[in-house]
């Protein structure tokens, strides 16, 4: 290890969380990372590490697509920042370009820059155009981490110890059509759940559960919220996970790839409906920073990219190899894994023992693939690479978790 990354962990330690330099170091991740380009990310001492993880989502494209990069040097050379004060053209042609690509009548936008805050915004929007409380969220989800959002979360160990939390939030069981029926009343604003649940686990839902939530909030008067953040942009074999299923919601949330990899942005997009109350007071939900041009003009080039190389079709091929290949190699080690799921590139692969798990990711580390367990559910190693992944570069990647698993086997014969 060079000096360099030496005091790379030791400012970690010192200046920004100890426990996290701690966890990182435990994994077998003692590196730094320089630069990035493509699949994969360059560290401090040059070694090149094959990015199977994307960013949690946020890398669809890719590091560093040229056609995005281009676009944000073109806007900085313009006006990176808002005068606040005079409309602002970039965001417009974005919002415009949003509206044509989400499916129905999802047509107005309000910008910030992460997830969370959209999932905030999405709250606070079908709150207000109800004029109801509760919302219904599901156990096991995954919203972000601010305080709303929070309430919306459906993990206890991220929610406890900032309780009490925004009251009138409640969780049912995710899939379960019978157990949401029975708690979306007369008093519901709005029903909130992701597509597929990311850090859940990659837990796909039953076929007609969407459609059921869609039919309960209609019946009901409230409002769903998809949280499409982590599986938006082609990450699922579609532009929008919605789209499996045939649904269109009243508000969606978006954020991660949306900035194409190259800025950080969220959005939350509604009908006309959810956005009523912001158009009798347009400043009762705002955002200083939120849809500035430099990530505006990043998030239309993304925009432009998922559709002229069909990053949703490849990304469908490409899941379907992946998911093939890593059953195979999961058929051979049955004795560990309990499932392999997924759609499209966002995939995830159960372990028996969370250990074990932990073991898989830091052995991959060691084989220059960088993959990690999901937030919520510790058993589960996610493989979510940029859509733009080779097969060669998946066969890399199967070959380098058959290899992590064989280690394991071999740890865990000497612990025995």
């Amino acid at each position: 290890m060079s000096e360099r990354v030496k005091e790379v962990i030791r400012l970690y330690e010192k200046h920004i969380n100890r426990g996290l330099a701690k966890l990182l170091k435990f994994a077998g991740v003692e590196a730094a990372e320089h630069r990035a380009f493509g699949m994969y990310v360059v560290d401090e001492e040059g070694n090149y590490y094959l990015d199977c993880l994307g960013g949690f989502g946020a890398l669809n494209f890719g590091h560093r697509h040229p056609k995005i990069v281009e676009a944000v040097i073109r806007q900085l050379n313009l006006m990176p920042l808002s005068s606040r004060m005079l409309f602002n053209g970039v965001q417009a042609e974005l919002a415009k370009m949003l509206s044509e690509l989400l499916p129905g009548d999802l047509q107005y936008c309000f910008f910030c820059h992460s997830g969370a805050e959209a999932v905030e915004a999405c709250i606070k929007l079908s709150r207000l155009s109800t004029g109801r409380r509760k919302i219904v969220a599901a156990q096991n989800s995954y919203h972000g981490k601010t305080l709303g959002a929070l309430s919306a979360s459906g993990r206890g160990i991220y929610r406890h110890p900032f309780e009490p939390l925004l009251q009138w939030f409640v969780h049912v069981p995710f899939g379960d059509v019978e157990a949401l029926e029975r708690e979306v009343d007369e008093d519901t604003a709005a029903v909130i759940l992701e597509p597929i649940q990311g850090e859940g686990g990659v837990i796909i839902p039953p076929d007609d559960y969407l459609p059921a939530a869609r039919e309960i909030c209609s019946k009901h008067g409230a409002l769903l919220i998809l949280d499409e953040v982590q599986t938006g942009f082609g990450r699922t074999g579609a532009n929008f996970a919605m789209e499996h299923y045939g649904v269109i919601p009243d508000l969606v949330a978006l954020a991660k790839s949306l900035g194409g990899g190259v800025m950080p942005i969220g959005a939350a997009v509604g009908n006309e409906r959810s956005f009523s109350s912001l158009f009798e007071n347009p400043l009762i939900h705002s955002s200083t920073l939120g849809g500035n041009p430099l990530a505006c003009a990043a998030a239309c080039a993304a925009i432009e990219v998922l559709q002229e190389e069909k990053l949703s079709e490849r990304a469908k091929a490409s899941g379907d190899y992946f998911l093939s290949s890593l059953q195979r190699v999961a058929d051979e080690h049955s004795e560990l894994i309990k499932e392999v799921r997924g759609k499209g590139l966002l995939i995830g692969v159960e372990f028996y023992d969370a250990d074990v798990a932990t073991i898989i990711v830091a052995g991959m580390f060691r084989r220059h693939v960088l993959v990690a367990y999901t937030l919520n559910n510790p058993f589960v190693v996610r493989f979510e690479p940029p859509l733009i992944i080779e097969r060669k570069q998946i066969d890399e990647v199967v070959s380098s978790f058959a290899g992590a698993l064989m280690d394991a086997k071999k740890l865990i014969s000497q612990l025995a």
